[in-house]
């Protein structure tokens, strides 16, 4: 198992940032999605837990068929999907990965978010037996080079300045200077336990997140004149409007009868 702490500072509170991660997460999702692909919202209801209380239990379908390489679509099931369950307890969250398709992949994401510059040593509580296999990655979202095909001017936070907050453009060094400052840590354990491809699959799946993370969090801070001031009733409609559009980009080519039925909506 491949186990990485991604951390990933942020100019803003951990306050604000409750309502930036799920603005963010909605219009992202709605972004990527296109017909057959994208993200399918199952499920998203208030959930319990005997330690953190209250929480937001979300379960979604991540499907990919289209995007792998032919050679890996030519024996996947024609319609091919990673399960998403995340139970959000914020500022922690648990969020699970796995895939009927490949039963031993299973992708787990531990998340706490503190007000601090990543300088928590082990605030998810690693055990002292685990904690040597550890790999600590520090994010930044200001000069960590993008992928070309996501770039965009109007999302790079060395030029981007708020007309809402006055944040930004971020400059060298911003992390040790900028006021607010919090710290998203990710605990993200791979495990894909099959002989002659567990490391390269592993490595491989982990620089996969860490770009989605990257780009995530450079879109929830270049965002922040959309999102900032909603309230969470706001940015919970918000969310209910965009998962139903990307649900509809998403399976809309499917089969006939969803399509049909969509377009009766």
């Amino acid at each position: 198992m491949l186990m990485k702490e991604y951390r990933i500072c942020m100019p803003l509170t951990v306050e604000e940032y409750k309502t930036g991660q799920l603005y963010m997460i909605a219009r992202h999702s709605l972004e990527q999605s296109d017909a057959g692909n994208g993200v399918e919202v199952i499920e998203n209801k208030e959930c319990e837990h005997s330690e953190y209380g209250t929480g937001q239990y979300t379960e979604k379908h991540i499907h990919l068929s289209s995007r792998l390489p032919y050679w890996i679509q030519a024996f996947c099931p024609k319609v091919f999907y990673i399960v998403e369950k995340g139970w959000n307890f914020y500022p922690f969250t648990i969020t699970e990965y796995t895939c009927s398709f490949i039963p031993k992949l299973h992708i787990t994401i531990l998340t706490k978010f503190e007000n601090n510059a990543g300088t928590s040593e082990n605030c998810l509580n690693i055990t002292d037996e685990d904690l040597p296999g550890r790999i600590v990655d520090f994010v930044d979202i200001a000069f960590d080079e993008l992928s070309a095909k996501h770039y965009k001017k109007e999302e790079d936070p060395k030029i981007f300045k708020s007309s809402v907050t006055g944040r930004g453009p971020l400059l060298e060094g911003w992390r040790e200077t900028d006021k607010p400052i919090m710290c998203s840590y990710k605990l993200v354990q791979v495990s894909f336990e099959v002989w002659g491809l567990q490391t390269k699959v592993e490595d491989f799946i982990q620089r996969c997140i860490r770009d989605v993370l990257l780009l995530g969090h450079r879109q929830a801070f270049t965002w922040i004149d959309e999102w900032h001031g909603m309230s969470i009733e706001d940015v919970r409609e918000y969310e209910r409007k965009k998962q139903e559009e990307a649900n509809k980009k998403v399976l809309i080519t499917q089969t006939p009868e969803i399509s049909e039925n969509l377009d009766k909506q």
